[in-house]
């Protein structure tokens, strides 16, 4: 990959802004090769350079793929001032510059969010083009019927006349209050809480535990996030039925 001036490759791993990771450069804390580097526009490739602060070898990691188990009450934004973000529940030590979630979960739904800073990654997961089902656990009102399935197979019809791409739809568990899993590939506004109502059910909690191939981690608390490898974030784009 292209050069990239030190305090640029240092600011976007987290190590401070551009204007500290300049004075620790000056202060001698940073080395390449072994060598002490002073001067912050000095050139490097950050994969093939090996570059330490204070001693300390360098991670380099071009972005960033988090896994965060979402709660409810919490936007699905980088930023709000009036209300607590996705990215506000982020320990320090996955908070970097650029982060922002991939997609969208409404404010009371909770469960799996990708947040990253690779928006070619997000781009291509959110295309419709790439046909990556996002799949959710609805815990019902009342009971799904046979007729619903083919509905949501066929594609639903929401109350204001926008039909729904197709989508998949079976039963988890059945009783008074039957929990369903919904395969959707577009993320319509409500949209799983607007297909039940449209066959007169209501959806009382509402929680996505999968994207593509990638399962949401069962040992993950609400409100927790986790680093994902780039193969791992790769499994998103893998097709799997539900």
């Amino acid at each position: 990959m292209a050069k990239e001036r030190l305090d640029k490759i240092l600011a976007s791993q987290n190590l401070g802004s551009r204007k500290e990771v300049g004075a620790m450069i000056r202060a001698g804390r940073a080395a390449v090769h072994g060598t002490a580097v002073k001067s912050p526009a000095q050139k490097f490739d950050p994969q093939a350079d090996p570059i330490t602060v204070d001693g300390k070898p360098l991670n380099f990691k071009r972005h960033l793929y988090l896994m965060l188990n979402k709660p409810e009450g919490v936007l699905s934004a980088s930023r709000d001032p009036h209300a607590r973000t996705v990215v506000d529940l982020l320990p320090p030590h996955l908070q970097r510059r650029g982060i922002f979630p991939a997609g969208r979960l409404d404010r009371d739904t909770r469960g799996l969010l990708i947040l990253t800073d690779d928006g070619g990654f997000a781009h291509r997961m959110l295309a419709p083009k790439s046909h990556v089902t996002k799949w959710y656990e609805a815990l019902l009102e009342s009971p799904v019927q046979e007729q619903d399935v083919l509905r949501f197979r066929r594609g639903v019809e929401l109350s204001d006349g926008m039909i729904c791409l197709p989508a998949e739809l079976s039963v988890l568990r059945r009783g008074d209050h039957p929990i369903a899993l919904v395969g959707l590939r577009e993320g319509k506004f409500h949209q799983v809480k607007r297909m039940f109502a449209a066959c007169e059910n209501h959806v009382l909690s509402l929680r996505r535990v999968r994207i593509g191939g990638l399962f949401l981690d069962p040992q993950l608390e609400e409100g927790g996030a986790r680093e994902l490898e780039e193969a791992e974030a790769a499994r998103v784009f893998e097709r799997q039925n539900g």
